[in-house]
C-alpha cells in the first residue's frame, strides 16, 4: 500500500516549496516531489529560479556592476583604481556558493517543518479510495490533495539546438568559462537584457535581436522609452527591433545568425549566442491527458481564481498557470492554495503583483500602464518626478530615471506606479502596499518620507498627480 499524504506537491521551485512548507505548518502531512539535479548528480531543491535563474543571475549582475564601478564610475567620487581586473572563475564560484547555501536552506526548512522530499520525476496517476496516486520513478504515493508546481522552461527557437556551449539558454549563459568577445542575444525580454548586461559589463560586445517592433511592450510606454535611451547609450547595448531570424549556423567555435532588419539582410557573427525568447509551462510528462487534466492551448493548466483545476482536489500554481511568470507570484499562490486546503481563506491579488527587471538601472512597476487605462476608458491623472531632482540620488550618483504614478481622476485611487532607477526593485514595495490597501495618491502625499532618501521621489510623484509637486 502506498504511503498516504494529505498533500503532495509536484515541483520544488518557489511556488512548490513554499506551498509544501505552508501546508506542513498548517498540520497537513505533506510531501514534495523534485527531480532537479546538479551536474554532479546531486538532487537539489529550489527549481529553475534558485538554481539557474533569479538567484544566480542576480549574483552575477552584482559582481559585474562592482567591476564596472571600479573601472569607470568611481572616478566621479574622487576614487581612481588603476589596472582593475576580475577573476571570472571566482565570480562563478561565488555565484555557485550562494546557490548552494540557499538550496541547503530549503532542505533545512523541509526537515524543520517535516516535509517529506520525494526525489525523482513526479507524474499524475489514477484516483481511487486512497486519493490521487502520484508516481515518483518506480514508486508511488497517495495524496488527498495535489498541488502541481512544475514551473517553466526556456522556449526553444525552432531549428536551433541549444548545446549550452556555443548556443545557450539561461542555464549555459550563467556559466561561461570565458567572456565572449562577441555575444549575440535573441530576445530583448527580461532574461536577454539581464544576461546581456552581465557580459557587456565584463567586456563582451553585445548585440540583442528582438522580433517585436516595440521595446519592453509589457511596460508603460514612458518607462520603455526611458529604458531604451539608457540601455542604448549609457549601457552600450546594441538592440535591434523587428529583427526576424532566418537561420542560425553553428560552427566549430562560433555562431552565425542570419536575420532581416529594416528591409535588409544581415549576418551576426558571435562567439556565443543566448536564446531568450520567453518561457513555456513545464506540463509535459505529467500524464495530464491520461487523467483528464484540462490544459489551455499553450500548455498552461486551466485554473480558477483560487488555482483549482478541473480535477477534484487538484490545484496548480506558479508558472504553469495564467498570470505573470514571476517567482513571488507563484509563492503567494502556493500559500493561498495550502491555506485553502486547510479550510482557510487564501487570497492573491494579481493586480498588485510587482514586476522587476534587474538591469542597470532597474525597472519596476505595479498595476496599470497608461495604455491599459486608455484602452479601458478609465480617467486618470499622472504624476512624474525625476531622480535627478533628488538629493540622495545626486549623492549616490544614481540620477537616471523617474517615478511615474497614475491615479484615478475621480477617486484618486492609485492605479499604477512605474519606476526606472537603480533601486527600483526596493522602491516599488511602497506602491504595492499602498495599492493593496487601495490607497489614494493623497495618502502617499500626506505620509512623511525621510530626508534625504530616494523614497522622496515616490512622495513627489504622488504630489504631482495632485498638481502640487514641491521640488520641480
Amino acid at each position: 500500500m502506498p504511503t498516504q499524504f494529505d498533500v503532495v506537491v509536484i515541483g520544488a521551485g518557489p511556488a512548490g516549496y513554499v506551498a509544501a512548507i505552508r501546508a506542513a505548518q498548517l498540520g497537513l502531512k505533506t510531501a514534495c516531489v523534485e527531480e532537479w539535479q546538479t551536474l554532479k548528480g546531486e538532487y537539489v531543491l529550489g527549481g529553475t529560479c534558485l538554481n539557474v535563474g533569479c538567484i544566480p543571475s542576480k549574483a552575477m549582475l552584482e559582481s559585474s556592476e562592482h567591476f564596472e564601478a571600479a573601472t569607470s564610475k568611481l572616478v566621479d567620487h574622487g576614487i581612481t583604481i588603476t589596472g582593475a581586473s576580475f577573476d571570472l572563475a571566482k565570480m562563478l564560484a561565488r555565484k555557485d556558493a550562494i546557490v548552494g547555501k540557499m538550496t541547503k536552506g530549503i532542505d533545512y526548512l523541509f526537515r524543520k517543518n517535516k516535509v517529506t522530499w520525494l526525489k525523482g520525476h513526479g507524474r499524475l496517476g489514477p484516483r481511487n479510495e486512497d486519493g490521487w496516486q502520484i508516481i515518483v520513478g518506480e514508486a508511488s504515493v497517495a495524496a488527498r490533495f495535489v498541488i502541481i508546481a512544475t514551473g517553466s522552461k526556456a522556449r526553444p527557437l525552432p531549428g536551433v539546438t541549444v548545446d549550452q556551449q556555443l548556443v545557450c539558454d539561461n542555464i549555459g549563459a550563467l556559466a561561461f568559462e570565458t567572456v565572449p568577445k562577441r555575444l549575440g542575444v535573441i530576445g530583448a525580454g527580461v532574461i536577454g537584457l539581464e544576461l546581456g548586461s552581465v557580459w557587456r559589463r565584463l567586456g563582451a560586445n553585445v548585440t540583442i535581436l528582438e522580433a517585436l517592433p516595440t521595446f519592453l511592450a509589457a511596460a508603460d510606454e514612458a518607462i520603455a522609452k526611458e529604458a531604451w535611451k539608457l540601455f542604448t547609450s549609457h549601457a552600450d547595448l546594441t538592440i535591434k527591433l523587428s529583427a526576424k531570424i532566418k537561420a542560425v549556423t553553428i560552427g566549430a567555435s562560433s555562431v552565425s545568425v542570419q536575420y532581416t532588419h529594416e528591409g535588409a539582410e544581415h549576418q551576426l557573427e558571435c562567439d556565443r549566442l543566448i536564446v531568450s525568447i520567453g518561457r513555456i509551462p513545464n506540463t509535459d510528462n505529467l500524464d495530464a491527458e491520461a487523467v483528464g487534466l484540462k490544459l489551455e492551448g499553450r500548455g498552461f493548466i486551466d485554473v480558477d481564481e483560487h488555482c483549482r483545476t478541473n480535477l477534484p482536489n487538484v490545484y496548480a500554481v506558479g508558472d504553469v498557470v495564467r498570470g505573470p511568470m514571476l517567482a513571488h507570484k507563484g509563492s503567494e499562490e502556493g500559500v493561498m492554495v495550502a491555506e485553502a486546503i486547510a479550510g482557510q481563506k487564501g487570497h492573491v491579488n494579481l493586480n498588485t503583483i510587482p514586476w522587476v527587471i534587474y538591469t542597470s538601472p532597474e525597472i519596476a512597476w505595479v498595476g496599470k500602464s497608461e495604455r491599459e487605462l486608455n484602452e479601458a476608458g478609465i480617467p486618470y491623472r499622472v504624476g512624474v518626478f525625476p531622480f535627478t531632482a533628488n538629493g540622495r540620488a545626486q549623492g549616490q550618483d544614481e540620477t537616471d530615471g523617474f517615478i511615474k504614478m497614475l491615479a484615478h481622476a475621480n477617486t484618486d485611487e492609485i492605479l499604477g506606479v512605474h519606476i526606472v532607477n537603480s533601486h527600483a526593485s526596493e522602491l516599488i514595495a511602497e506602491a504595492v502596499v499602498a495599492m493593496e490597501f487601495r490607497a489614494s495618491a493623497e495618502d502617499i502625499a500626506r505620509i512623511v518620507h525621510a530626508h534625504p532618501t530616494l523614497s522622496e521621489v515616490m512622495h513627489e510623484a504622488a504630489l504631482g498627480t495632485l498638481g502640487r509637486a514641491l521640488h520641480i
